[in-house]
Protein backbone atom coordinates (compact mmCIF):
# COMPACT_ATOMS: atom_id res chain seq x y z
CA UNK A 1 0.00 0.00 0.00
CA UNK A 2 2.86 2.38 0.86
CA UNK A 3 4.55 1.67 -2.48
CA UNK A 4 1.23 2.32 -4.28
CA UNK A 5 0.84 5.65 -2.47
CA UNK A 6 4.37 6.61 -3.46
CA UNK A 7 3.66 5.76 -7.08
CA UNK A 8 0.51 7.86 -7.00
CA UNK A 9 2.38 10.73 -5.36
CA UNK A 10 5.17 10.55 -7.95
CA UNK A 11 2.64 10.50 -10.77
CA UNK A 12 0.82 13.49 -9.31
CA UNK A 13 4.12 15.33 -8.93
CA UNK A 14 4.94 14.65 -12.57
CA UNK A 15 1.55 15.95 -13.70
CA UNK A 16 1.90 19.10 -11.62
CA UNK A 17 5.47 19.63 -12.85
CA UNK A 18 4.30 19.22 -16.44
CA UNK A 19 1.54 21.74 -15.90
CA UNK A 20 3.94 24.17 -14.31
CA UNK A 21 6.32 23.76 -17.25
CA UNK A 22 3.53 24.56 -19.71
CA UNK A 23 2.60 27.64 -17.71
CA UNK A 24 6.22 28.73 -17.60
CA UNK A 25 6.50 28.39 -21.36
CA UNK A 26 3.33 30.44 -21.80
CA UNK A 27 4.58 33.20 -19.50
CA UNK A 28 7.97 33.23 -21.18
CA UNK A 29 6.31 33.73 -24.55
CA UNK A 30 4.04 36.47 -23.26
CA UNK A 31 5.45 37.97 -20.02
CA UNK A 32 3.19 40.23 -18.03
CA UNK A 33 4.22 43.86 -18.23
CA UNK A 34 6.40 44.92 -15.32
CA UNK A 35 7.03 41.37 -14.06
CA UNK A 36 10.77 40.54 -13.75
CA UNK A 37 12.09 37.56 -15.68
CA UNK A 38 12.40 34.43 -13.52
CA UNK A 39 15.85 33.75 -12.11
CA UNK A 40 17.71 30.91 -13.84
CA UNK A 41 17.72 27.60 -12.00
CA UNK A 42 20.81 27.16 -9.82
CA UNK A 43 23.22 24.27 -10.06
CA UNK A 44 25.48 22.87 -7.34
CA UNK A 45 29.05 21.78 -6.64
CA UNK A 46 30.05 18.37 -5.31
CA UNK A 47 33.45 17.65 -3.75
CA UNK A 48 34.66 14.12 -3.02
CA UNK A 49 37.83 12.76 -1.40
CA UNK A 50 39.55 9.44 -0.78
CA UNK A 51 40.19 6.97 2.00
CA UNK A 52 40.34 8.07 5.63
CA UNK A 53 42.56 5.30 7.00
CA UNK A 54 44.04 6.14 10.42
CA UNK A 55 47.03 3.95 11.20
CA UNK A 56 48.39 3.77 14.74
CA UNK A 57 50.79 6.64 14.06
CA UNK A 58 47.86 8.82 12.97
CA UNK A 59 45.88 7.93 16.07
CA UNK A 60 48.88 8.83 18.24
CA UNK A 61 49.31 12.10 16.37
CA UNK A 62 45.68 13.09 17.01
CA UNK A 63 45.96 12.55 20.78
CA UNK A 64 46.30 15.97 22.36
CA UNK A 65 46.19 15.62 26.13
CA UNK A 66 49.20 13.53 26.97
CA UNK A 67 47.51 10.17 26.60
CA UNK A 68 44.28 10.81 28.48
CA UNK A 69 42.16 9.38 25.69
CA UNK A 70 41.07 12.57 23.92
CA UNK A 71 41.66 13.09 20.23
CA UNK A 72 41.26 15.89 17.72
CA UNK A 73 41.41 15.24 13.99
CA UNK A 74 40.34 18.71 12.92
CA UNK A 75 43.91 20.06 12.53
CA UNK A 76 44.73 17.19 10.16
CA UNK A 77 42.03 18.30 7.76
CA UNK A 78 42.28 22.07 8.17
CA UNK A 79 44.29 22.43 4.96
CA UNK A 80 41.38 21.30 2.78
CA UNK A 81 38.57 22.83 4.82
CA UNK A 82 38.33 25.90 2.52
CA UNK A 83 37.65 23.62 -0.45
CA UNK A 84 35.38 21.15 1.30
CA UNK A 85 33.29 23.63 3.25
CA UNK A 86 32.52 25.76 0.19
CA UNK A 87 30.95 22.88 -1.73
CA UNK A 88 27.19 22.43 -1.77
CA UNK A 89 27.82 18.74 -1.05
CA UNK A 90 31.02 17.12 0.21
CA UNK A 91 31.54 13.34 0.40
CA UNK A 92 34.37 11.39 2.03
CA UNK A 93 35.25 7.71 2.38
CA UNK A 94 35.43 6.42 5.97
CA UNK A 95 37.35 3.22 5.43
CA UNK A 96 37.63 2.07 9.03
CA UNK A 97 35.16 1.47 11.85
CA UNK A 98 35.29 3.18 15.22
CA UNK A 99 36.37 1.60 18.48
CA UNK A 100 35.45 2.66 22.03
CA UNK A 101 36.98 3.31 25.44
CA UNK A 102 40.51 3.65 24.11
CA UNK A 103 40.42 0.36 22.18
CA UNK A 104 41.89 1.80 18.99
CA UNK A 105 44.09 -0.06 16.53
CA UNK A 106 45.76 0.42 13.18
CA UNK A 107 46.85 -2.07 10.54
CA UNK A 108 45.86 -4.83 9.92
CA UNK A 109 42.56 -4.71 11.89
CA UNK A 110 41.46 -1.10 12.24
CA UNK A 111 39.44 0.53 15.01
CA UNK A 112 39.64 4.31 14.92
CA UNK A 113 38.77 6.91 17.57
CA UNK A 114 35.21 8.21 17.14
CA UNK A 115 36.57 11.77 17.13
CA UNK A 116 37.40 11.19 13.46
CA UNK A 117 33.71 11.82 12.73
CA UNK A 118 33.83 15.16 14.54
CA UNK A 119 36.84 16.15 12.46
CA UNK A 120 35.06 15.27 9.23
CA UNK A 121 31.97 17.24 10.24
CA UNK A 122 34.03 20.28 11.26
CA UNK A 123 35.81 20.22 7.90
CA UNK A 124 32.49 20.42 6.09
CA UNK A 125 31.79 16.86 4.98
CA UNK A 126 28.10 16.08 4.60
CA UNK A 127 28.34 12.34 4.05
CA UNK A 128 30.74 9.40 3.82
CA UNK A 129 30.78 6.04 2.11
CA UNK A 130 31.36 3.29 4.68
CA UNK A 131 31.59 0.14 2.52
CA UNK A 132 35.19 -1.12 2.48
CA UNK A 133 37.28 -4.21 2.99
CA UNK A 134 37.64 -3.08 6.63
CA UNK A 135 33.92 -2.58 7.32
CA UNK A 136 33.76 -5.81 9.36
CA UNK A 137 37.03 -5.43 11.26
CA UNK A 138 34.98 -5.34 14.49
CA UNK A 139 31.88 -7.14 13.28
CA UNK A 140 28.37 -5.80 13.59
CA UNK A 141 29.30 -3.90 16.76
CA UNK A 142 31.89 -1.90 14.84
CA UNK A 143 29.36 -0.97 12.17
CA UNK A 144 26.85 0.07 14.81
CA UNK A 145 29.31 2.28 16.69
CA UNK A 146 30.53 3.87 13.48
CA UNK A 147 27.11 4.75 12.11
CA UNK A 148 25.87 5.92 15.52
CA UNK A 149 28.89 8.20 15.79
CA UNK A 150 28.47 9.62 12.30
CA UNK A 151 24.80 10.27 13.07
CA UNK A 152 25.71 12.22 16.21
CA UNK A 153 28.23 14.25 14.24
CA UNK A 154 25.65 15.06 11.57
CA UNK A 155 27.51 13.17 8.83
CA UNK A 156 25.32 11.00 6.60
CA UNK A 157 26.53 7.58 5.46
CA UNK A 158 26.01 4.90 2.83
CA UNK A 159 27.37 1.40 2.30
CA UNK A 160 26.87 -0.36 5.65
CA UNK A 161 23.84 -0.76 7.88
CA UNK A 162 22.65 -1.54 11.39
CA UNK A 163 19.29 -2.98 10.36
CA UNK A 164 17.79 -4.54 7.26
CA UNK A 165 15.45 -1.58 6.89
CA UNK A 166 18.41 0.80 6.90
CA UNK A 167 20.18 -1.36 4.33
CA UNK A 168 17.25 -0.87 1.96
CA UNK A 169 16.87 2.86 2.59
CA UNK A 170 18.36 5.24 0.04
CA UNK A 171 20.69 7.91 1.44
CA UNK A 172 19.55 11.18 -0.13
CA UNK A 173 21.33 14.46 0.58
CA UNK A 174 20.39 18.00 -0.38
CA UNK A 175 22.85 19.81 -2.64
CA UNK A 176 21.58 23.30 -3.31
CA UNK A 177 18.33 22.76 -5.23
CA UNK A 178 19.07 19.10 -6.04
CA UNK A 179 18.48 15.82 -4.22
CA UNK A 180 21.55 13.59 -4.49
CA UNK A 181 21.44 9.86 -3.76
CA UNK A 182 24.67 8.37 -2.41
CA UNK A 183 25.19 4.61 -2.88
CA UNK A 184 28.32 2.70 -1.81
CA UNK A 185 29.73 -0.80 -2.30
CA UNK A 186 32.95 -2.76 -1.69
CA UNK A 187 34.64 -5.61 -3.53
CA UNK A 188 35.10 -7.67 -0.32
CA UNK A 189 35.44 -7.55 3.46
CA UNK A 190 38.88 -9.23 3.66
CA UNK A 191 37.21 -12.62 3.78
CA UNK A 192 35.34 -11.83 7.00
CA UNK A 193 31.81 -13.26 6.67
CA UNK A 194 28.75 -11.14 7.21
CA UNK A 195 27.44 -11.19 10.80
CA UNK A 196 25.09 -14.09 11.49
CA UNK A 197 21.62 -13.27 10.23
CA UNK A 198 22.79 -9.94 8.75
CA UNK A 199 23.68 -10.56 5.09
CA UNK A 200 22.81 -6.92 4.41
CA UNK A 201 25.39 -5.44 6.83
CA UNK A 202 27.80 -4.29 4.08
CA UNK A 203 27.01 -3.65 0.43
CA UNK A 204 29.09 -5.83 -1.90
CA UNK A 205 29.74 -4.94 -5.52
CA UNK A 206 27.23 -6.57 -7.84
CA UNK A 207 26.46 -4.79 -11.12
CA UNK A 208 22.82 -5.84 -11.25
CA UNK A 209 22.17 -4.75 -7.70
CA UNK A 210 23.93 -1.41 -8.17
CA UNK A 211 21.80 -0.59 -11.21
CA UNK A 212 18.63 -1.67 -9.40
CA UNK A 213 19.55 0.49 -6.40
CA UNK A 214 20.28 3.45 -8.66
CA UNK A 215 16.89 3.13 -10.31
CA UNK A 216 15.20 2.82 -6.93
CA UNK A 217 17.00 5.98 -5.81
CA UNK A 218 15.71 7.81 -8.85
CA UNK A 219 12.18 6.64 -8.08
CA UNK A 220 12.64 7.87 -4.52
CA UNK A 221 13.16 11.38 -5.87
CA UNK A 222 16.91 11.63 -6.51
CA UNK A 223 17.92 14.16 -9.17
CA UNK A 224 21.51 12.88 -9.21
CA UNK A 225 22.82 9.41 -8.33
CA UNK A 226 26.41 9.09 -7.07
CA UNK A 227 28.00 5.66 -6.59
CA UNK A 228 31.08 5.10 -4.40
CA UNK A 229 33.05 1.93 -5.21
CA UNK A 230 35.80 0.41 -3.06
CA UNK A 231 37.59 -1.50 -5.81
CA UNK A 232 40.76 -1.96 -7.83
CA UNK A 233 44.26 -3.30 -7.26
CA UNK A 234 46.30 -1.82 -4.43
CA UNK A 235 49.37 0.21 -5.42
CA UNK A 236 48.46 0.15 -9.10
CA UNK A 237 48.29 3.55 -10.80
CA UNK A 238 46.29 2.14 -13.70
CA UNK A 239 42.71 0.97 -13.18
CA UNK A 240 42.47 -2.80 -13.47
CA UNK A 241 40.23 -4.82 -15.78
CA UNK A 242 37.43 -5.14 -13.22
CA UNK A 243 37.30 -1.38 -12.77
CA UNK A 244 37.26 -0.71 -16.50
CA UNK A 245 34.60 -3.32 -17.22
CA UNK A 246 32.38 -2.33 -14.31
CA UNK A 247 32.65 1.37 -15.17
CA UNK A 248 31.52 0.66 -18.72
CA UNK A 249 28.63 -1.51 -17.55
CA UNK A 250 27.32 0.93 -14.96
CA UNK A 251 27.63 4.05 -17.07
CA UNK A 252 25.88 2.35 -20.00
CA UNK A 253 22.76 1.62 -17.93
CA UNK A 254 19.86 3.88 -18.86
CA UNK A 255 16.18 4.25 -18.11
CA UNK A 256 14.10 6.12 -20.65
CA UNK A 257 17.27 7.33 -22.33
CA UNK A 258 18.59 8.90 -19.09
CA UNK A 259 21.70 7.42 -17.41
CA UNK A 260 20.91 5.66 -14.16
CA UNK A 261 24.20 6.77 -12.57
CA UNK A 262 25.62 10.29 -12.76
CA UNK A 263 29.03 9.98 -11.09
CA UNK A 264 31.33 7.18 -9.86
CA UNK A 265 33.83 7.74 -7.04
CA UNK A 266 36.56 5.14 -6.52
CA UNK A 267 38.65 4.29 -3.46
CA UNK A 268 40.89 1.47 -2.11
CA UNK A 269 44.04 1.43 -4.31
CA UNK A 270 46.01 3.68 -1.86
CA UNK A 271 47.33 5.68 -4.82
CA UNK A 272 45.73 8.25 -7.12
CA UNK A 273 44.27 6.81 -10.29
CA UNK A 274 42.86 8.29 -13.47
CA UNK A 275 39.66 10.22 -14.01
CA UNK A 276 37.79 9.32 -17.18
CA UNK A 277 34.52 10.16 -18.90
CA UNK A 278 32.89 6.83 -19.78
CA UNK A 279 29.67 6.74 -21.79
CA UNK A 280 29.22 10.41 -20.96
CA UNK A 281 29.61 9.93 -17.17
CA UNK A 282 32.62 10.92 -15.07
CA UNK A 283 34.43 8.09 -13.29
CA UNK A 284 37.20 8.53 -10.72
CA UNK A 285 38.93 5.17 -10.61
CA UNK A 286 40.79 6.04 -7.42
CA UNK A 287 41.20 9.16 -5.31
CA UNK A 288 43.97 7.76 -3.10
CA UNK A 289 44.31 7.97 0.69
CA UNK A 290 43.42 11.32 2.19
CA UNK A 291 44.60 10.32 5.68
CA UNK A 292 47.01 7.43 6.25
CA UNK A 293 50.20 6.68 8.13
CA UNK A 294 53.47 5.49 6.66
CA UNK A 295 52.37 3.27 3.77
CA UNK A 296 54.29 0.18 2.66
CA UNK A 297 53.62 -1.39 -0.71
CA UNK A 298 53.34 -5.07 -1.53
CA UNK A 299 57.13 -5.39 -1.59
CA UNK A 300 57.32 -4.07 1.96
CA UNK A 301 58.88 -0.79 0.86
CA UNK A 302 57.62 2.53 2.18
CA UNK A 303 55.86 4.15 -0.76
CA UNK A 304 55.16 7.91 -0.72
CA UNK A 305 52.35 7.45 -3.25
CA UNK A 306 50.30 6.08 -0.34
CA UNK A 307 50.02 9.60 1.05
CA UNK A 308 49.03 11.24 -2.24
CA UNK A 309 45.45 11.76 -3.36
CA UNK A 310 43.00 14.04 -5.10
CA UNK A 311 39.81 15.88 -4.36
CA UNK A 312 37.30 15.68 -7.18
CA UNK A 313 35.07 18.71 -7.71
CA UNK A 314 32.13 18.65 -10.11
CA UNK A 315 29.77 21.45 -10.98
CA UNK A 316 26.29 20.26 -11.96
CA UNK A 317 23.77 22.31 -13.93
CA UNK A 318 20.02 21.66 -13.85
CA UNK A 319 18.43 19.82 -16.77
CA UNK A 320 17.52 21.73 -19.88
CA UNK A 321 14.07 20.12 -19.82
CA UNK A 322 11.93 18.58 -17.05
CA UNK A 323 12.99 15.02 -16.33
CA UNK A 324 16.35 15.47 -18.07
CA UNK A 325 19.81 14.84 -16.67
CA UNK A 326 21.70 17.18 -14.38
CA UNK A 327 24.84 17.73 -16.44
CA UNK A 328 28.41 18.19 -15.22
CA UNK A 329 29.48 21.52 -16.68
CA UNK A 330 32.89 21.66 -14.98
CA UNK A 331 35.10 18.78 -13.80
CA UNK A 332 38.16 19.45 -11.65
CA UNK A 333 40.75 17.56 -9.64
CA UNK A 334 42.72 19.12 -6.80
CA UNK A 335 45.99 17.35 -5.89
CA UNK A 336 46.72 16.84 -2.21
CA UNK A 337 49.01 14.82 0.05
CA UNK A 338 49.21 13.81 3.68
CA UNK A 339 52.32 15.15 5.35
CA UNK A 340 53.08 12.33 7.79
CA UNK A 341 55.71 14.32 9.69
CA UNK A 342 53.41 17.31 10.22
CA UNK A 343 50.27 15.19 10.58
CA UNK A 344 48.12 17.18 8.18
CA UNK A 345 46.54 17.10 4.74
CA UNK A 346 48.23 19.50 2.33
CA UNK A 347 46.53 21.23 -0.61
CA UNK A 348 49.47 20.96 -3.00
CA UNK A 349 48.57 23.91 -5.21
CA UNK A 350 48.23 26.20 -2.23
CA UNK A 351 51.44 24.91 -0.65
CA UNK A 352 53.37 25.46 -3.90
CA UNK A 353 51.97 28.98 -4.19
CA UNK A 354 53.36 29.59 -0.69
CA UNK A 355 56.83 28.40 -1.68
CA UNK A 356 56.85 24.67 -0.90
CA UNK A 357 58.99 22.64 -3.29
CA UNK A 358 56.34 20.06 -4.07
CA UNK A 359 55.95 20.57 -7.82
CA UNK A 360 57.24 17.08 -8.55
CA UNK A 361 54.58 15.45 -6.35
CA UNK A 362 51.82 17.58 -7.84
CA UNK A 363 52.95 16.92 -11.40
CA UNK A 364 53.11 13.16 -10.84
CA UNK A 365 49.53 13.17 -9.54
CA UNK A 366 48.44 15.32 -12.49
CA UNK A 367 49.99 12.94 -15.00
CA UNK A 368 48.27 9.92 -13.45
CA UNK A 369 44.88 11.64 -13.22
CA UNK A 370 45.03 12.72 -16.87
CA UNK A 371 46.53 9.42 -18.03
CA UNK A 372 43.37 8.19 -19.76
CA UNK A 373 42.70 11.32 -21.76
CA UNK A 374 40.37 13.18 -19.40
CA UNK A 375 41.78 16.55 -20.46
CA UNK A 376 40.13 16.24 -23.86
CA UNK A 377 36.77 15.90 -22.09
CA UNK A 378 37.38 19.07 -20.08
CA UNK A 379 38.95 17.87 -16.81
CA UNK A 380 41.16 20.61 -15.34
CA UNK A 381 43.29 21.02 -12.24
CA UNK A 382 41.41 23.24 -9.82
CA UNK A 383 42.37 25.35 -6.85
Amino acid sequence: MIARRQQVALALTAVLAGGAACQAQHHEAAPRAGRPAPAPARGFTLVASGDVLPHSSIIDRARFDGGGGRYDFRPMLAGVKPIVSRADLALCHMETVYGENGDYTGYPVFKSPPEVAQGLAATGYDGCSTASNHSLDDGAAGIGRTLDTLDRAGVRHAGSARTEAEAHTVTILQAGPAKVAHLAYTYDTNGIPMPAGEPWAVNLIDPGRIVADARAARQAGADVVVVSLHWGTEWQDEPDRQQLDLARTLTASRTGGRPDIDLILGTHAHVPQAYEKVNGTWVIYGMGDQIAGEMYNQQGVQDPRGDQSTLGRFTFAPPARPGGRWEVTRAEFIPQMFDVDAGRVVDLNRAIDQGAGLQGVRDRIRDVVLGRGAAKDGLVMGK
